[in-house]
């Protein structure tokens, strides 16, 4: 019996003679040698992927608001463009770089803000996704591999979740996606312009996401460095070009946010000191790996406070633990090696990872005697040293991490199991072949059955089918030899029914997950795809649990739990009491998580009292979904007109909670004290008394009755930050006279209470 052949890839095919066809009839029949089939295949699998991702794409409404002011204000300031600010007014950017923000403030600028304009790019971006990945698997491995690489991607249920919201990682997973097929061409040409368009690309990959975009650069310059044509000495200064492409193409927005007066500029949401680079190597850098407590927006011990201050917030949700589990990080699950298999991301994102680590093996196995140049091994050492890498830190980084991040995994996984299932099945006349198929199959439907099992009331019968599926495609590869048809009839049907059934084993859970995703309702800055999941750290249908995480609204329970359930500072698990002003340390919501809400149980619902857009149930303002930037008619006329003859309609804590009023109030500019979660030391109260009494700023907006002054020592507000957000708080609140406007805390900045 023969053993597994040393190449996976199909014979090399001759070039397209000159002048042979159009570009018209090329892009319907596809490229000459291959097989009838693939074209229309690949504009099905286009055109699918289309309508999964951009079906009833609206019903996310703003989906992350916080993402979704910062591109409504990208639409009313050029200045907020550039520098991805959350308000018109340029306080302060959000706390990425804005690469991703500009693509959909585009949109929104030539059709105007809406859902759609701000989402379908998104959706946009992944169907390119997976055009991008089928064109670079298809040049070395052809188009069976390359449908199934583009179909795994496509239907990863964290990707659909990705491409249907406004978060930075859908513009990542394509610029990732784009700078791996400008590797492999270097690879196959020994071209300096393919090298240094990968180093663009991943600079491009840091204007949207900072570091992260890293984790592949490792991969990718290995992949070159080994199996690259050129001799090693050009192949090393070839990288080193590449390395200055990234540089520059990251470069020239860094200098510019650097070499602008501080004072003529936002200032940089998430760093301690209003500095690009400390946020990219602090809070988003070296914080994620280490979650030290100097890294988390805010800076200092107090900011350190922000795993302490979500397990009390969070409710110890399970165990009396804080969210992740022992060891573990914010959101992310406990660290270790399995942590990709967990509740928490193992139906994000785990369903082929076994079958892209068994290809992994085998591809690197088969070529281990070929030359250096090898394309089998160049490819696993792209595409399996991207999934490792990043697998790896994903699994152990301590700082803060949510389960959507595991989008960035999913071409790799696609591109390992087209090449390895499309190679094997080419050799399957072997016995070593045979039986690697039918085991990785075996190995998937037993993974599924497991995630499966972790929803028990979600689809029951479904993964029965999928064993009963797995079960028969591993039998009738197995028996291949000894299955004969006398007609070609028979022979094509026995070749077609264990690949029928192998898609129904291997894609059947995640399409099931994808599906449900695309159906149902998401918002809040923690989403998750799929049915809740026994034992995970988020609240039920993954809401997770940080300022506006409610995320299913389906699951009707926008904090149960979680971070936004309870007033800042009281310890309470989910007592829902939103901005009491009484509780913990008598703060009247200063640093309060935004998105509060109350429980119909104590009368404090979001119609009456909590945070605009943090409740993901029919008893929001308005009843309205997550996402929609919900806020009461009164309250969006007064910070309308408001806005008038002032730079900041009004001010609140944290950018989150300033995102929902924005939106609310066609795009009134609001002042969001803190940053994202009210813990950045921008502005001090001196900054904030001052503005005030220039008449800059027009109203404060709290969630809390307005009772009580006392602040906690520097350390009010989620995570504590530098307290400035307590102070403001305690002194707008002693200063001013409060009143409720639709079931929000006024103050009116610009009249003084009696004796002040």
């Amino acid at each position: 019996m023969k053993a597994v052949p040393a190449q996976l890839r199909p014979a090399q095919r001759h070039a397209r003679p000159a002048g042979t066809g159009s570009r018209g009839a090329r892009l319907l029949r596809g490229r000459p040698g291959d097989p009838a089939w693939a074209r229309p295949a690949l504009l099905a699998l286009l055109l699918a992927t289309a309508v999964l991702y951009l079906a009833g794409l609206s019903r996310n409404g703003y989906a992350n608001e916080f993402y979704a002011a910062a591109v409504q204000a990208g639409t009313k300031s050029w200045k907020a463009f550039l520098f991805g600010s959350v308000d018109s007014a340029n306080f302060i950017t959000v706390d990425k770089t804005p690469a991703s923000l500009w693509v959909m403030e585009l949109s929104a600028r030539i059709f105007g803000f809406s859902y759609w304009s701000l989402l379908v790019p998104q959706a946009l971006e992944g169907v390119a996704a997976v055009g991008v990945l089928y064109a670079t698997v298809r040049r070395w491995f052809g188009p069976t591999a390359a449908i199934i690489a583009g179909a795994v991607l496509a239907l990863t249920p964290v990707a659909t979740l990705m491409f249907r919201f406004d978060n930075p990682d859908a513009l990542l997973v394509l610029v990732m996606t784009l700078a791996a097929y400008t590797t492999t061409r270097a690879i196959e040409s020994g071209r300096t312009r393919w090298i240094a368009a990968t180093g663009a690309l991943l600079g491009l990959g840091y204007l949207t996401k900072m570091l992260q975009v890293l984790l592949v650069l490792p991969a990718f310059g290995l992949a070159y460095l080994w199996a690259g044509q050129a001799p090693l000495g050009r192949r090393l200064w070839q990288l080193l070009a590449g390395g200055a492409a990234l540089v520059a193409a990251a470069g020239w927005w860094v200098a510019i946010d650097l070499l602008t007066p501080a004072s003529s500029r936002p200032y940089v949401g998430g760093s301690t000191d209003n500095n690009i680079l400390q946020l990219t190597f602090g809070y988003n850098g070296l914080g994620r790996l280490t979650g030290s407590e100097s890294s988390i927006g805010g800076g200092g011990a107090a900011a350190g406070r922000l795993g302490e201050g979500a397990a009390r917030l969070g409710g110890d949700i399970a165990a009396g633990g804080p969210p992740g589990g022992g060891g573990g990080s914010l959101f992310g699950g406990a660290t270790g090696i399995t942590r990709l298999l967990e509740s928490d991301m193992g139906g994000q994102i785990s369903w082929l990872l076994p079958a892209a680590l068994i290809a992994l093996v085998v591809m690197l196995w088969v070529s281990r005697r070929c030359p250096r140049t090898d394309r089998t091994r160049a490819a696993a050492l792209l595409w399996g040293g991207w999934l490792v890498v990043t697998g790896v830190v994903f699994s152990y980084m301590s700082g803060i991490i949510h389960p959507y991040y595991t989008a960035a995994l999913a071409p790799p996984i696609g591109a390992l199991v087209g090449i390895g299932a499309a190679g094997l099945w080419r050799i399957r006349h072997t016995w070593a072949a045979r039986v690697i198929l039918a085991g990785t199959l075996l190995v998937t439907a037993g993974w599924a059955w497991v995630l499966l099992g972790r929803s028990p009331g979600w689809l029951p019968w479904l993964r029965v089918v999928i064993a009963l599926a797995a079960a028969a495609a591993a039998g009738l590869i197995l028996a291949g030899p000894a299955l004969r048809s006398a007609t070609v009839r028979g022979a094509h049907a026995l070749a077609v029914a264990p690949l029928s059934l192998a898609l129904v084993a291997g894609l059947a859970g995640p399409l099931a997950y994808s599906i449900d995703t695309a159906a149902t309702v998401h918002g809040g800055s923690i989403p998750t795809a799929g049915p809740t999941v026994a034992g995970s750290s988020g609240a039920p249908g993954g809401t997770g649990g940080f300022p506006g995480a409610a995320s299913r609204s389906g699951a009707g329970q926008p904090g149960a739990g979680a971070l936004d359930a309870g007033p800042p500072g009281s310890g309470q698990a989910g007592d829902g009491q939103a901005g009491d002003g009484q509780a913990g340390d008598g703060q009247p919501g200063a640093g309060a998580f935004p998105g509060g809400a109350g429980s119909a149980a104590d009368g404090n619902s979001a119609a009456s009292g909590a945070f605009p857009g943090g409740a993901d149930r029919a008893g929001g303002p308005g009843g309205a979904m997550p996402g929609t930037g919900s806020v009461s008619t009164a309250l969006s006329r007064l910070l309308e007109s408001g806005a008038t003859g002032y730079r900041w309609a009004a001010a609140t804590v944290s950018s989150t909670a300033a995102a929902s009023l924005e939106l609310g109030s066609n795009g009134a500019p609001v002042m969001a004290i803190g940053g994202f979660t009210g813990s950045d030391p921008a502005p001090t109260l001196a900054e904030f008394v001052k503005l005030v009494s220039a008449h800059e700023i027009h109203y404060f907006v709290t969630s809390g009755s307005g009772a009580g002054t006392g602040t906690r020592g520097g350390a009010g507000g989620p995570g504590g930050g530098s307290g400035y957000a307590a102070q403001i708080t305690a002194w707008v609140s002693a200063h001013f006279t409060a009143r409720t406007v639709g079931g929000m805390t006024v103050y009116d900045l610009t009249t003084p209470a009696a004796g002040s």
